[in-house]
């Protein structure tokens, strides 16, 4: 049975004086508890050593009349107990208050009410940073560390999955913030680069980073990189702090309405008890609830960064789903056109072949070993009566000897010019390819590049072509052309109704820059296919 109480308690003759009235069910430490009464928490894995050290003196006060009881689970695995109302807990400790949004969304989508829940303000907060190897920290810090560094290329950087990591999307909402004001894709150019490694934990980012090949950076928070290196077995991170301000994620102190009247008071004197605990919080890394507080952990900066000024915190579940978008993992077939023309100038003088080539490598480079790519080229009759020649598999792009193949291929092009385009029959082949061996689990695309029209007099016409693409779309199993046109020779609105038929996209390119855009574009809009504005 629940027992009421209150901060005050007085003894006398062996009962207790609670709120008003006496209370036989509790005696003092001399008689001991009939009962010991639960109070349950569950804390976010990072705040969970600084609540046990607070809990065991809380206990202390009630002379072993309650046992609080310290359930260490991450918000992720939480959230969805909490939209459904089946948390079985007096208070939720997560390490950010975009759980709670998160948990709305939940229960609405489940059909639910709102959680019976009540957020009570910041027990403490940490600021968003840059950690690297203390071995590498003089290498990236020979310029300012900058969000544009990582926005424009120039400092790589490694961000545990923002759908289970509140430091992680934070930190996308940074980034986010910083690009507001320049081209929209640069933004998403970040988002594909970020998702080339996706490491399952912050300690595994902290892990990897050493050994990498080019300085690197884990976005994360700076309890993480206190707690890191305050365990003696860990490499020493050192933490940079971005000199324009950052983001900083909270750790809302939820009371979760499902105890009793008693345990309503024992909510409150719990807070309070956090709430007046500011020195074990700071050894232990953490900021004050306001942002301020001075901390002494080797890595790390003793005074509080500077905060972001007008960086506006909500939109972090609509960042979620440009996430979601990023992240899936594409199957492509890439179809290079190796027609004559293809060695003709583009507008900037580059060789139309070498626009191709220049763009190729620096996607290679962004794309994730997960990525699965296969390479046709077509001309005519390239391939006995073919006009298309299969040159590599699709095939993980983290196999190394796959990867190798395609860049080899790529290297290649030049030599393998000659003929004409036929274009149509090979779209038509390139399609039903990639539908015969359709993988459900990830985006199936053909990226098709060419820089002209069909001149292929024995194969079908556009109308037919047009006609077959319509047959074969299924909007349950989606193949849409990303059709790319190099050069002003391109045969655009033949490309355009190949797209429309499949649900994909046209777009010219006469630079590399631009071909550039056109994978930012087609990654970005994966999930409004084919209905994209």
């Amino acid at each position: 049975m629940a027992i009421a109480l209150t901060a005050v308690i007085v003894i006398t003759g062996g009962l207790i004086w609670i709120g008003g009235s006496l209370s036989p069910l509790l005696a003092s430490a001399e008689a001991g508890c009939p009962s010991v009464d639960e109070f349950t928490v569950v804390a976010d894995p990072s705040v969970v050593p600084v609540v046990e050290q607070i809990a065991a003196d809380f206990d202390a006060e009630y002379d072993g009349c309650i046992r609080t009881v310290i359930r260490s689970q991450t918000a992720a695995d939480t959230v969805a107990l909490v939209a459904a109302g089946g948390l079985d807990a007096d208070v939720w400790l997560p390490d950010s208050s975009v759980w709670i949004e998160r948990a709305v969304g939940l229960s609405r989508s489940l059909g639910r009410p709102a959680p019976s829940i009540e957020s009570r303000g910041s027990i403490a907060t940490s600021p968003v940073v840059f950690a690297a190897p203390a071995s590498s920290a003089q290498a990236i810090a020979a310029e300012p560390v900058t969000w544009e560094r990582i926005l424009d290329g120039g400092l790589t950087a490694i961000l545990p999955d923002p759908t289970v990591s509140a430091p992680s999307l934070a930190g996308l909402l940074a980034l986010k913030a910083r690009s507001s004001d320049a081209d929209a894709r640069q933004f998403s150019a970040a988002m594909v680069g970020l998702t080339k490694s996706i490491p399952a934990s912050t300690e595994a980012a902290f892990s990897s980073v050493p050994s990498l090949s080019e300085p690197t950076v884990v976005i994360t928070s700076e309890v993480l990189v206190a707690q890191h290196n305050l365990d003696d077995d860990s490499e020493l991170l050192t933490v940079a702090y971005p000199p324009e301000g950052t983001v900083a994620v909270d750790y809302p102190f939820i009371a979760v309405a499902a105890g009793t009247r008693g345990h309503k008071e024992l909510i409150k004197t719990f807070h309070d008890s956090l709430r007046t605990s500011s020195r074990i919080f700071r050894a232990a890394g953490f900021r004050a609830p306001n942002g301020s507080g001075y901390i002494e952990i080797e890595g790390l900066s003793s005074a509080a960064p500077m905060p972001a000024r007008g960086w506006d915190g909500g939109g972090q579940v609509e960042l979620l789903k440009a996430w979601a978008v990023f992240s899936l993992r594409s199957r492509m077939l890439a179809v290079i056109d190796v027609s004559g023309s293809m060695e003709e100038p583009a507008d900037n003088g580059l060789r139309r072949i070498d626009i191709f080539q220049q763009a190729a490598g620096g996607a290679l480079a962004k794309f994730s070993g997960e990525v699965q790519l296969g390479v046709w080229v077509f001309s005519t009759a390239r391939n006995g009566e073919l006009d298309y020649e299969d040159l590599a598999p699709i095939e993980p792009l983290g196999n190394a000897a796959h990867l190798a193949d395609v860049q080899r291929i790529v290297d290649s092009l030049p030599q393998r010019l000659g003929g004409a385009t036929g274009l149509y029959d090979t779209t038509l082949a390139a399609v039903q390819r990639v539908r015969d061996s359709y993988d459900a689990e990830k985006i199936n695309t053909v990226l098709l590049f060419t820089d002209g029209r069909n001149e292929d007099e024995n194969g079908i016409d556009l109308p037919t072509l047009v006609a077959e693409l319509e047959r074969l779309d299924d909007r349950e199993r989606p193949v849409p052309v990303i059709v790319v046109g190099i050069g002003p020779d391109t045969d655009m609105a033949a490309l355009q109704q190949i797209a429309n038929a499949t649900g994909g996209a046209a777009y010219t390119a006469t630079k590399p820059e631009d071909l550039s855009t056109v994978l930012i574009d087609a990654l970005s809009q994966r999930d409004c296919r084919p209905d994209c504005t």
